[in-house]
């Protein structure tokens, strides 16, 4: 395997970083684009320098303190400075805002098929070029381009357009690109400043785009892998490996290291990615909702989709806490996460005979197959943490060559057999706790091990509790596919009603994110710990870190079916054709009940139907702008994000009764409100002469009305108007009440084409804003 190193650039970096620590923090710096004194400096870089140059007292040399200078995604830079340069700089003219940098986090071989994917002729992927010619650009901790997913054999060659590099660092050069993996950039600045740390444990990296965590070559495989036959977890999940869009290129961006991702490396990678010519953002990262004027993706991801780039991200995986949702920007694609029918079962037979299901990746077809059973403990009390199975708190004497019970929170999961492990034990029951109910993610595990529910979990501990010697045995029965209802919601997907910006439904749509496999790097174990010494070319993760590549991978199809829709047109064709209902055609489920809209969106993502919507709700970058000032931004706050010097008082004084024209309809009434007006405005992306009826089932306590109640559209490209009056039969409470519903525009004469719209209506009292 190769040498890695610290990620210490040099030794004098180091000194002028652990020099400056106390008293210098990363901050964000958004300057005035068009601002008065650039027209004194030859370059962008000799203007954004001035203005540390005026702030910096001392003799320091003021380019040490710059970190990136932006452009594309937003005018401005990062920089290191101490909170009274800070003050200082805000007096100068030209800034716009400074923030401080914002540390966030990282939030298959049978998923394209249980999207209805197929490589036969005719087929959503034969239609749309396997999204040939579309280049996803993916932040992320990496790549690893020596997997089998990366192969470019079969590829066309690197778009004409593309303008980026193969940057060259640690372990990687030029010639790890090809032409699937077109280009690799990494952005360390951020970063360092913040990580930098006297402990002598820092975590090891690689000062280059190459992955030594996973799970950027997860994600970028996922979204746009190449096909690999006898694809497999040590057996598990056998098949061909393909990304959503295999015939896409991919550009890796490294955002993300041992400490998380910082803003500043973030939005120098969106500058980048903007230049360099990509037509898909995947950002699989976040953190908790911010306003959108201070929040660095969101303002990034407006200019890329001035510039045309659909932008995908994680809803995060916070949930099922209510507006745990992040990503919230209304030109971002937020994606929660859903199940597969797929299922890896790791029965524990209990000393009773009586047996409870869990799920395992453990690569074994059937642990203890002559029915031995091992002695079965469940360590609690103390302080020591022995129930979660934490580092040293299982005494060897009272494991060793028993089953561990283990419940889930604190550390990770494989770590805890990891722990079992250590101390001798022989096997290890995961069990799900009151948070994690009956959430089933599967691990590689270290040891012969599963994951049972927070149901089964209490019927196994009540077994425990009834007699002195318990005993157990687990039983691994591979993969079954097909007989469990999916999808349905993962129970960790990050839910709406959005924080900051609740006129618009948050997610968007829902994707697979539980038990995804796909490609992995060799510097490895399957479980990504320091200790799993296997090797394997794919594992399993999940997360809606998983799900956001799916619908990136799926945004590439559509751009390729149609290279001149807009981002807002590519996201309408994503939510308008969702699924409300899974495989079996009954309600997509939440747990032990229907899913709302919160924690769907618009429903689960159907590739074939989104490259084929029929109609498309457009939005005009100007729209979105509009939309601001309905939220009463200020003007200095819209400016923040939109580059756009405007009045919000004019602007509504033209539009008067503006809405979004989003797929997706929220309504909010307060006190003694009872009725509004909604619009929203189609366009014809299917067949001239089609003709469309509209079908509502309107939410409970509401009287929906619709004109027209037709829509004949005689062109391709036609677009046509509607409005929508709610009449609320009820009045707001102290508390918040909720209902839901939906619109559809079904084609008369083709009933393949539904133009659905999610409805979410919400009474709150005016407390609550």
């Amino acid at each position: 395997m190769e040498a890695k190193t610290q990620l210490c650039f040099s030794t004098l970096l180091l000194c002028l970083v652990c020099l400056n620590a106390s008293t210098l923090q990363t901050y964000i710096v958004q300057l005035h684009p068009h601002g008065i004194s650039s027209s004194l400096f030859t370059s962008k870089l000799s203007w954004h320098l001035s203005f540390l140059e005026q702030t910096i007292s001392s003799e320091e040399d003021a380019s040490s303190r710059l970190l990136y200078s932006y452009h594309s995604a937003m005018e401005g830079f990062a920089a290191q400075l101490s909170e009274s340069e800070v003050e200082s700089l805000k007096m100068l003219p030209d800034i716009i805002a400074v923030r401080p940098d914002r540390r966030l986090q990282i939030h298959t071989t049978y998923s394209y098929k249980f999207l209805g994917l197929n490589p036969s002729r005719g087929g959503s992927w034969y239609n749309s070029g396997f999204g040939r010619g579309s280049i996803i650009g993916v932040l992320d901790t990496g790549v690893w381009p020596e997997s089998p997913s990366f192969n470019d054999h079969g590829m066309p060659p690197v778009p004409k357009k593309w303008r980026g590099i193969c940057q060259e660092g640690q372990s990687f050069s030029s010639s790890n690109c090809n032409r699937k993996l077109i280009g690799a950039r990494f952005y360390t600045k951020g970063h360092l400043v913040a990580s930098m740390s006297p402990s002598p444990n820092i975590v090891e990296d690689y000062v280059s785009p190459r992955d030594a965590h996973g799970h950027g070559t997860h994600t970028s495989s996922t979204a746009g892998g190449a096909a690999v036959a006898m694809a497999s977890v040590f057996g598990n999940g056998a098949g061909v490996a393909r990304g959503m869009a295999p015939g896409a290129h991919i550009a890796m961006y490294k955002v993300c290291w041992y400490n998380g991702c910082y803003s500043s490396d973030i939005l120098a990678a969106m500058d980048a990615a903007i230049r360099d010519g990509v037509d898909i953002l995947s950002l699989s990262l976040g953190g908790f909702p911010l306003p959108i004027y201070e929040d660095s993706i969101a303002i990034g991801s407006f200019r890329a989709m001035e510039h045309g780039i659909s932008v995908i991200c994680a809803a995060g995986n916070n949930g099922p806490i209510e507006s745990s949702v992040s990503n919230e920007a209304p030109w971002i694609a937020t994606i929660g996460a859903s199940t597969l029918d797929r299922r890896f079962p790791g029965i524990v037979r209990m000393g009773n005979g009586e047996a409870v299901y869990g799920e395992s990746m453990y690569p074994g077809n059937r642990f203890m197959t002559t029915g031995r059973e091992l002695e079965l403990v469940y360590l609690t009390g103390g302080d020591r943490g022995s129930e979660f199975c934490l580092q040293g708190s299982l005494p060897r004497e009272k494991v060793r060559g028993k089953m561990v019970i283990c419940d889930r929170g604190v550390n990770g999961r494989a770590e805890k057999g990891q722990v079992v492990k250590e101390a001798g034990g022989a096997a290890m029951i995961l069990t799900n706790t009151v948070i994690n109910l009956e959430e089933d993610s599967v691990d590689v595990h270290v040891l012969p091990a599963t994951n049972v529910g927070f149901d089964e979990s209490v019927c196994l501990k009540a077994y425990i509790n009834s007699t002195r010697k318990p005993r157990a045995r687990i039983e691994f029965g591979g993969t079954v596919i097909g007989r469990s209802r999916a999808p349905a919601v993962a129970q960790f997907s990050g839910r709406g009603p959005s924080f900051t910006n609740p006129s618009i439904l948050k997610p968007d749509v829902i994707a697979p994110g539980v038990n995804i496999i796909a490609a992995w790097p060799q510097n490895l174990g399957p479980t990504a710990l320091p200790e799993d010494l296997r090797r394997v070319n794919f594992t399993v993760m999940s997360g809606t870190s998983m799900a956001c590549p799916h619908v990136s991978g799926i945004a590439a199809l559509i751009h390729s079916a149609h290279p001149k829709w807009t981002p807002a047109a590519i996201k309408s064709a994503l939510m308008t054709t969702a699924d409300i209902t899974d495989h079996s055609g009954k309600p997509i489920m939440d747990g032990d009940k229907p899913a709302g809209v919160f924690a769907t969106g618009a429903g689960h993502v159907n590739p074939g139907k989104a490259i084929d919507p029929g109609l498309i709700y457009d939005i005009r970058p100007d729209e979105y702008i509009t939309h601001l000032c309905t939220l009463g931004y200020k003007k200095s706050e819209i400016f923040a994000i939109t580059h756009m010097n405007v009045s919000c008082h004019e602007l509504l004084q033209m539009n008067r009764g503006f809405s979004l024209n989003y797929p997706s309809i929220s309504v909010t009434f307060k006190r003694r409100m009872t009725r509004k007006v909604i619009k929203r405005r189609l366009t014809n992306v299917g067949t001239p002469n089609s003709i469309y009826s509209v079908e509502v089932r309107a939410p409970e306590g509401v009287k929906v009305i619709v004109k027209p109640q037709k829509l004949v559209f005689e062109h391709i490209n036609q677009s046509l108007s509607y409005s929508v009056w709610f009449i609320s039969r009820k009045r707001a409470g102290t508390e918040r009440e909720f209902a839901q519903g939906d619109l559809s525009w079904v084609q008369s004469s083709n009933s393949f084409h539904r133009v659905r719209s999610p409805i979410s209506v919400t009474w709150k009292d005016k407390q609550y804003g």
